[in-house]
């Protein structure tokens, strides 16, 4: 798992770090030095710790003017045991809301488990995003299986196109207005 980074491609385009009106503004990574792990297995040192002992993430774009930002994720969801969308949403969702975000793209390739719970956090988020939506791109089958078990997916766009979409070979911009599109034809505001 060392050596899974966090995608780097739009780097000249958006780095969290240097953004002031990111919930991870001034934060410094290594670049050498492996201090986080997942279970017993290190992991890349550009990956964020945001309170959760097994699911680390990277903010890799956000556009306010368009109101939407790209998470990429890796680890384990776990809301069953650490109530991870807790952390989710208090230390990092609830932040970029109240920058105007409210278009979240959850990329979630590298998240190898999810356990679900109660499902009150992710009904709140949704409603707090009245206007947007929240999407969840490329996750494993039984990742997605276990959150339409636990009826996580009424609140999240998730399966179908959404897992067919290359995202690494598209800008940013692209790529939301892809998920866009998707989104307002689900959701059925298009």
């Amino acid at each position: 798992m060392h050596t899974i980074e966090p995608y780097y491609n739009w780097r000249h385009l958006y780095i969290t770090s240097e953004d002031e009106r990111s919930p991870l503004y001034g934060k410094q990574n290594s670049e050498v030095y492996f201090t986080d792990a997942i279970y017993d297995h290190l992991i890349h040192p550009q990956w964020d710790y945001v309170g959760c002992d097994t699911l680390f993430l990277k903010i890799i774009y956000t556009d306010y003017d368009q109101q939407y930002t790209i998470i990429e994720f890796i680890g384990e969801w776990n809301d069953a045991l650490h109530n991870d969308i807790m952390f989710l949403k208090r230390n990092i969702f609830e932040h970029m809301m109240s920058e105007g975000i409210d278009k979240f793209i959850l990329i979630g390739e590298n998240i190898l488990n999810f356990h679900g719970g109660d499902d009150s956090y992710y009904e709140e988020w949704f409603d707090d995003v009245e206007e947007g939506w929240i999407a969840a791109l490329n996750f494993r089958d039984h990742v997605l299986e276990e959150i339409k078990e636990t009826n996580i997916d009424n609140y999240l766009l998730v399966g179908g196109n959404l897992e067919d979409i290359s995202w690494r070979t598209l800008l940013p911009d692209q790529l939301f207005t892809k998920i866009d599109k998707i989104a307002l034809k689900r959701l059925g505001m298009a």
